[in-house]
């Protein structure tokens, strides 16, 4: 039990730190375009002040009473440290990571970013101890409309991209591409997390314990 506990945290852990990685790419290649939820989040502390860090937070809590309501159940501990170590990653990556001064640069920094955050995105949810909130709307989204996640995922992020362009956040054609990019990318990845986890916790170590990974992938276009 505790060897399974030790690999679905790690995973969970390491997801979220690599996905943090990945945004802050992106938003270090802002003339490209940002993430769509980023375009929100920079909007805010544009015009209002605290940090980019700040804001996920605060919009995950926003994100987090609604899917109660709607689960009309309590998110999991993972939901919460998502909120809060996501935030602290990306403004400490933020600080931590030179600023792009060409546009190679912020070219590179944005497509290095789509692909790390969205691996990030597929390795932290497949230990199931709590998807983020956003996420979790995806997937809130996925099991009551039905649908793929790609489809969710960039339903929800253009929607967000666009009234953070409303409030003067940095929306650019990049911002349209990880909206559709990052959503086919997250498919492959959180298949690929479940059965890499599984096959690091071993099938000795789960005999006679339940299942926690549930059935995803399987949805269609």
């Amino acid at each position: 039990m505790r060897r399974i506990y030790a690999w679905r945290w790690g995973f969970y852990l390491a997801g979220l730190c690599i996905m943090s990685l990945g945004i802050t790419m992106v938003i270090k290649g802002e003339k490209i375009g940002v993430n769509a939820w980023d375009v929100l989040h920079i909007a805010l502390y544009k015009t209002i002040g605290l940090s980019i860090g700040s804001w996920v937070i605060i919009t995950g809590l926003v994100i987090v009473a609604f899917t109660s309501l709607m689960y009309k159940s309590f998110p999991k501990i993972g939901t919460w440290l998502n909120m809060l170590l996501t935030g602290g990653f990306i403004d400490f990556f933020y600080w931590l990571l030179p600023d792009a001064d060409t546009f190679l640069f912020q070219l590179l920094y944005f497509l290095a970013g789509i692909f790390v955050l969205s691996f990030g995105t597929g390795m932290y949810i497949s230990p199931n101890l709590g998807s983020g909130p956003r996420d979790g709307l995806m997937m809130w989204i996925v099991e009551k409309l039905g649908g793929s996640i790609k489809v969710a995922r960039i339903s929800i992020e253009l929607t967000v991209a666009l009234i953070g362009w409303l409030l003067g956040g940095p929306f650019g054609v990049g911002t349209i591409l990880i909206a559709v990019g990052s959503g086919y990318i997250v498919q492959f990845a959180l298949p690929y997390c479940q059965k890499l986890l599984l096959k690091c916790i071993g099938e000795e170590a789960l005999e006679g314990e339940k299942p926690f990974i549930p059935v995803i992938g399987r949805e269609t276009d």
